[in-house]
């Protein structure tokens, strides 16, 4: 059984924002391979690495990683 902070999915969208007013949020919806989508909070460096449809993958521990 994976754990919940591990998962695997397709990034669907993309979205940032100055949700606080003052530090930008780089956020994408991923649907995982169950089928379900989840959205995650990413770093500069992957938000601008990611377009729709990359695979994205997530291990226990660690931060989202593109394949």
């Amino acid at each position: 059984m994976r754990n919940a902070d591990e998962w695997e999915g397709i990034v669907v969208k993309k979205s940032r924002g100055l949700l606080d007013g003052s530090n930008m949020y780089r956020r994408l919806t991923i649907r995982l391979v169950d089928g379900s989508t989840t959205k995650v909070r990413v770093d500069r460096q992957l938000w601008n690495a990611l377009t729709e449809g990359d695979l994205v993958t997530k291990a226990a521990g660690e931060d989202p990683v593109k394949h």
